[in-house]
């Protein structure tokens, strides 16, 4: 297990809050992460600003880890590569199934007052509370 510090994690959901609340006002568009990737790779829309904004997140991850040392870096998992796969590939098959992610339905959805959204989202930390309750019996 990785340790949790509590203040990043705040810092980090206060920055995504912002860009959301930033993309919302002044664009008019939802930051939905899934909705935003599937847009981008489509390549039939000529709606640039997606790939500014992935672009964007990654450049950010890139600057956190590599060029501010005196912050925490990223926890590297205990997980296999091959379970990381498999667990990703199940997250992108319920971010269609649930028509978007936790970006979108937690941080966006909710903040419109979404009851679509909201049933999402306690069904994501129902599944992630079923899922580390099994986790826990394995390991």
């Amino acid at each position: 297990m990785v340790e949790f510090n509590w203040i990043t994690g705040l810092g980090g959901g206060i920055l995504i809050g912002i860009s959301a609340t930033i993309l919302l006002a002044f664009d008019g568009r939802i930051a939905g992460i899934s909705g935003m990737l599937n847009g981008a790779v489509d390549w039939k829309s000529k709606e640039y600003w997606r790939w500014y904004f992935l672009g964007g997140m990654l450049l950010g991850g890139l600057i956190y880890e590599y060029f501010l040392p005196f912050l925490p870096s990223t926890p590297i998992p205990d997980a296999k590569p091959l379970i990381m796969i498999v667990g990703g590939l199940l997250v992108g098959f319920g971010t269609r199934m649930g028509n978007g992610c936790t970006s979108g339905h937690g941080v966006c959805g909710l903040g419109r007052l979404s009851a679509r959204s909201l049933v999402a989202v306690i069904t994501f930390l129902i599944t992630a509370m079923v899922t580390v309750f099994i986790t826990n019996l394995i390991t």
